[in-house]
């Protein structure tokens, strides 16, 4: 297995968790770091990984963002996406950016999952972490991904859920392996709506949406108000929760699984993972930084490319 790394927003703990999560690996297993080669040699990289190197755009002072370097940060993701699209690699692996400092840069920028849907031109990606819990794995895929609060209910249409919920069953079921998975939706109110009284996306949107999927043939239950679907005794029943906003499903994900979480990009054309944190800066430069969410965004790569190219082969 070939994997990039790209080692993130250099002021952050990104080369840091980078490096450390390469520590012990299956010996089929090839590592690529994509960033600057004495960034990552100062934090530990062995002599010998293999490094694409690309210059920083000014000297990193750690925990302290400079708009100098997004041009750099970008030219990672793009070696990075270029190699996958090429056949070069079989997975990427992110560390995290700060999408504040690339906007501050004048480059439009809303997160990894628009910016790889953009640049392989990909109609439909799917946001999902994923992180394990008492009961085995918490799924929790998104049906809008960075956007302003008051923009998300003119987001949700009806032929936008049934596509995230059509490459989400579609991705467990080939790239994880889960046959048949079963889908938990949420409503976008309070309560779902309350029969209408707290809003009627549940009931103009969201159910019709839902009502296709099942005479598709898809197992989909919902829409759950987002308060009791996290409860352990009903998520444990599916596979998947589909939440409508950012921070309706990632919160409580992150509550459940912090640190030991994966970010997953799906429906794209290669196998992209993530950790399920940012870039730290307080922890920056101290040696401190948690590599955990790293190794587990490294191995999940790592069996998801296993398992494409036995499919492929």
């Amino acid at each position: 297995m070939r994997i990039a790394i790209t080692t993130g927003e250099p002021a952050g703990i990104g080369p840091e968790i980078s490096v450390a999560a390469i520590d012990a690996l299956a010996d089929d297993v090839v590592i690529t770091l994509i960033g600057d080669r004495a960034l990552l040699q100062n934090n530990g990289a062995p002599a010998g990984v293999a490094i694409q190197a690309i210059a920083l755009g000014a000297p990193v002072v750690p925990g302290q963002l400079d708009p100098r370097n997004a041009p750099y940060v970008l030219a990672t993701l793009d070696r990075a996406i270029d190699g996958c699209m090429q056949g070069e690699f079989d997975a990427v692996v992110t560390a995290p950016v700060h999408k504040g400092v690339i906007n501050e840069a004048g480059v439009p920028f809303t997160g990894h999952t628009e910016y790889l849907a953009d640049r392989t031109a990909t109609p439909r990606v799917v946001m999902l972490l994923a992180g394990a819990v008492a009961w085995g794995q918490l799924r929790v895929a998104l049906a809008t991904t960075h956007l302003r609060l008051a923009d998300v209910p003119a987001a949700l249409t009806r032929d936008g859920i049934v596509e995230v919920v059509e490459v989400l069953v579609r991705d467990l079921t080939r790239k994880f392996g889960i046959e048949g998975p079963r889908i938990a939706v949420c409503g976008l109110n309070p309560h779902a709506g309350e029969g209408g009284h707290l809003g009627r996306e549940e009931i103009d949107v969201i159910a019709p949406a839902l009502d296709l999927l099942r005479a598709r043939g898809l197992s989909i239950e919902g829409p759950f108000p987002a308060d009791t679907i996290f409860v352990p005794s009903l998520a444990q029943r599916f596979d998947a929760i589909v939440a409508m906003y950012h921070d309706q499903g990632l919160a409580p994900l992150k509550f459940a699984t912090f640190g030991g979480g994966v970010n997953v990009t799906l429906g794209l054309p290669f196998v992209r993972t993530s950790v399920d944190h940012g870039t730290a800066l307080d922890l920056a430069g101290r040696k401190k930084a948690d590599p955990s969410s790293m190794r587990m965004a490294l191995a999940l790569a790592v069996d998801l490319a296993r398992r494409a190219r036995s499919q492929a082969g």
